[in-house]
C-alpha cells in the first residue's frame, strides 16, 4: 500500500521532488542501511567541490572511505578537502583537479589514479554544467554534452577495468527529474541543427546518463559490476541559483538541502541489500522508478546504437 501511495505521489513532481517529499518518505527507511564501514575501499566523486557531490563525499568519508575528489577548481578543492578532514577526521582524502569537459584532462587524471591506486570500489559520476548559451569545449563539442555525457562515458570507460577487479563494485549515474521530458536525438546531440535550448540540452543529457546506465548494466553483466541511475530531487545548490535563478527563487522555502538529495546516493553507494539484478534501474528516494513517464521519450534500439557509436567515435579522436 505504502508503495502506491509513493508511486501516485511521485507523479504529482511538486511535493515529491521537493523537501516535503524527502520528509515523508524518510520515516519508512531504514537506518541500518546506511551504517557501513568503508574502511579499506575507495571511491571517486566528481563535481566534489559543492553540492550534492560535496554532501556525497563527506557522507562517505565519514565511513572511512578513501574519496578522491575531482575538482573544476583546485583552490576550492582544497578548500573542501580541508573542511572534510575536520570535520570527518579521516586523512585519507585526496583532489584531483579534473575537467571533465575536456577529454585530455580525464585521460590525465585516470593514469594518475592508476599509478596511486590498484582498486576503485566506487564510481559517483556527479559534475554537470547547465549552459544559457551554446558554447564547445577544448575538444570543439558543445559543452554539456561534452561534460555531461561524454565526460561520464570516457571516465566510466577508462575506469572499467579498475572497476572489474575490485569487484564488487559502484557507479552511480546522478541525472536529473528533468530527464523525463526529453529522447535522445543522436542525430543532433551537439545542437548544431536545432535552436539552442540550454534547459533542454541539459535535459537531454540526464537522459542520456539513463541510457548509458542501462547500456552498461548489460555490456558488463556478470562482471561483479553494479550500475544505477538517480535523481536527487529539487536541490539547493550553487549550480541552480547560478543557472536557474527564477525557478531557484521561487522554489527555495521547497528546495531539498543537499544531504537530502545526496541520500540515495549514499544509499546507492552503501547498502548492503541492493543486489546485482537491479543493476541498471533508476533510482530515486530510495526505491526504483519508471526512466520514462511520456511515450514521446522513448528511443528505438537503433536510436541507442547511434547515440553509442557517436559516444566511442567522440571521445576516440
Amino acid at each position: 500500500m505504502i508503495g502506491v501511495i509513493d508511486e501516485l505521489f511521485d507523479r504529482a513532481v511538486f511535493p515529491s521532488f521537493t523537501n516535503i517529499g524527502y520528509m515523508l518518505r524518510r520515516p519508512f527507511w531504514r537506518r541500518a542501511d546506511l551504517e557501513v564501514d568503508l574502511a579499506g575501499r575507495v571511491a571517486i566523486v566528481t563535481g566534489a567541490s559543492s553540492g550534492l557531490g560535496k554532501a556525497t563525499a563527506s557522507e562517505l568519508a565519514a565511513r572511512g572511505a578513501e574519496v578522491w575528489l575531482l575538482v573544476r577548481d583546485l583552490t576550492r578543492g582544497n578548500k573542501v578537502l580541508e573542511e572534510l578532514s575536520k570535520k570527518t577526521g579521516n586523512e585519507k582524502l585526496r583532489v584531483e583537479e579534473v575537467d571533465l569537459s575536456s577529454q585530455q584532462s580525464i585521460r590525465a587524471f585516470v593514469r594518475r589514479f592508476r599509478r596511486k591506486s590498484k582498486r576503485l570500489d566506487l564510481l559517483v559520476n556527479n559534475a554537470s554544467v547547465l549552459l544559457d548559451k551554446r558554447q564547445e569545449s577544448v575538444d570543439g563539442i558543445e559543452l554539456t554534452f561534452a561534460t555531461n555525457t561524454l565526460g561520464y562515458f570516457l571516465l566510466t570507460q577508462l575506469l572499467i577495468p579498475v572497476l572489474e577487479q575490485s569487484a564488487p563494485s559502484r557507479v552511480i549515474n546522478v541525472s536529473s527529474g528533468g530527464m523525463y521530458a526529453v529522447r535522445l536525438h543522436p542525430e543532433d546531440l551537439e545542437y548544431k541543427k536545432r535552436p539552442y535550448d540550454g534547459v533542454r540540452a541539459y535535459a537531454e543529457t540526464k537522459r542520456a546518463e539513463v541510457v548509458l546506465t542501462d547500456c552498461w548494466s548489460k555490456e558488463y553483466e556478470g562482471r561483479g559490476i553494479f550500475f544505477a541511475s538517480m535523481h536527487p530531487g529539487w536541490v539547493d545548490t550553487p549550480g541552480l541559483a547560478r543557472s536557474l535563478p527564477r525557478f531557484y527563487k521561487l522554489m527555495r522555502p521547497f528546495l531539498r538541502t543537499p544531504r537530502q538529495g545526496a541520500d540515495t546516493i549514499l544509499w546507492l553507494a552503501v547498502c548492503p541489500t541492493i543486489s546485482q539484478a537491479d543493476s541498471g534501474l533508476f533510482w530515486f528516494d530510495r526505491r526504483s522508478r519508471p526512466k520514462h513517464i511520456l511515450s514521446s521519450t522513448y528511443n528505438t534500439d537503433a536510436e541507442i546504437s547511434q547515440f553509442l557509436r557517436e559516444c566511442v567515435n567522440l571521445t576516440s579522436r
